[in-house]
């Protein structure tokens, strides 16, 4: 990693998009000024700077404090920034919520929710019953040779130009042939979803994200529909089929449901990936280790995770809170930043350096009730990423003619990753 940022008033080294007076949401009286902080990861801003080096400063403040603009780029939120507090939050479905902690509803009037991240027991766990199935660790690994046959046809058209460009001709490409093979979606409107899926995660815009929001649920809409019609062998006809005990989805459940495969499945697996090859263009003795302990992947990736992650999710407090040395009180927002968690000084030594065999217990696919119904799926999409690029591509570095621009939120990434290697 690159040396920790000194201060966090880096305002000018930030490029952050303004307040639009019409969203903007008032700090609540009860939190006092001397727990504002400041906190570069709002949605829409850039940087040049490497997202997680601005870690080490925060975590030199309070345990939890209050930041403006933390809550999708406009409402105030505290941020915990420790991984006790994350755990025992993610682990609380009494004092805190996941309803209603996604935009995307909401902005256009409707009221479904992305299922199963804002389900709250009981739902939650009835949901989770109904759906688990779906990607099951059995079922996900009887799609190793396919995922790995997409992996190898990428690697391959690589190989011999000496270059790519990470992010649009591997990181985002080889997922979303995985994800659009499991939702039985055309394989040629990836430009579309990508579209949509920028539009949804970075842009600043709450128009652009109204936009985006009607034409992905008019679009899942039509799907479901089909298969109504003529159901197949996929995710969308598998939550059509769903029943129970006489239970089915609802209109809105199935919408939020699929809604939610489109956004993990079209965003987190990929950057993921990027933070852990832009790790090893960078440190060719690592890339020199997993190499000859291709065995050593597995464990590698979790600890990539951990120091390069990237996710950011929210809860509401529902009842009055005392955590850290402060009171969250209902209606309160807190963001839950993985990227914070997984620097933790109190949780790992030597936190912010890549030690590849550390096997690192992180919280980067949640914890507790709340895990990531993709989470076999994105483990092994990674894992076959890495052995066949790394079985087929020589040792790679970072373009030298590369400039690198960072997202800060909603999901920390690099926007573009020139990497190079010898022919």
């Amino acid at each position: 990693m690159t040396s920790p940022a000194t201060s966090l008033d880096i305002n000018a080294l930030i490029e952050t998009p303004p307040v639009n007076p019409a969203y903007s949401i008032a700090r609540p009286s009860h939190v006092p000024s001397s727990l504002v902080r400041p906190y570069p990861y709002v949605l829409g801003a850039k940087t040049k700077l490497r997202p997680h080096s601005f870690i080490p400063a925060i975590h030199e403040g309070p345990e939890i404090f209050w930041a403006e603009r933390a809550f999708n780029g406009v409402g105030g939120a505290w941020v915990p920034r420790k991984l006790e507090h994350l755990r025992k939050i993610y682990s609380d479905n009494v004092n805190f919520s996941t309803r209603g902690i996604a935009p995307y509803a909401a902005m256009i009037g409707e009221d479904w929710i992305l299922l199963p991240m804002e389900a709250d027991p009981p739902f939650h766990g009835l949901f989770r019953s109904m759906v688990n199935q779906a990607l099951a660790p059995k079922r996900v690994a009887a799609l190793e040779d396919k995922i790995r046959q997409y992996a190898r046809e990428y690697v391959m058209n690589l190989k011999e130009k000496g270059k790519c460009e990470f992010m649009t001709e591997f990181a985002f490409e080889f997922p979303i042939k995985v994800f659009l093979e499991l939702m039985g979606l055309p394989q040629d409107h990836v430009a579309q979803f990508l579209d949509w899926e920028h539009k949804l995660l970075h842009e600043p815009d709450p128009q652009e994200i109204i936009k985006a929001t009607r034409e992905v649920g008019d679009y899942l809409r039509h799907e479901i529909e089909d298969r109504r019609l003529i159901p197949r062998e996929d995710l969308i006809s598998f939550g059509v089929q769903i029943d129970k005990e006489g239970r089915t989805l609802s209109e809105d459940e199935l919408l939020g449901f699929c809604f939610n495969l489109f956004l993990g499945g079209l965003d987190t697996v990929s950057t993921s990936m990027a933070w852990q090859f832009l790790h090893l263009a960078e440190h060719p003795d690592h890339q020199a280790m997993l190499r000859a302990n291709p065995a050593m992947i597995p464990t590698a990736i979790d600890e990539m995770m951990r120091v390069y992650a990237s996710v950011v999710t929210y809860r509401e407090c529902l009842r009055e809170t005392p955590m850290g040395g402060v009171t969250i009180m209902p209606g309160d927002k807190v963001v839950m930043a993985t990227f914070l968690a997984g620097h933790d000084p109190e949780a790992y030594p030597d936190p912010d350096t890549v030690i590849l065999d550390r096997a690192p217990r992180h919280v980067n696919f949640g914890y507790g009730s709340h895990m990531c119904i993709g989470m076999h799926l994105a483990r092994r999409e990674m894992r076959i990423a890495l052995e066949e690029f790394l079985a087929e591509i020589p040792e790679f570095s970072v373009a030298i003619d590369a400039d690198i621009t960072y997202y800060l939120a909603a999901v920390v990434q690099p926007i573009a990753l020139p990497l190079a290697w010898r022919v």
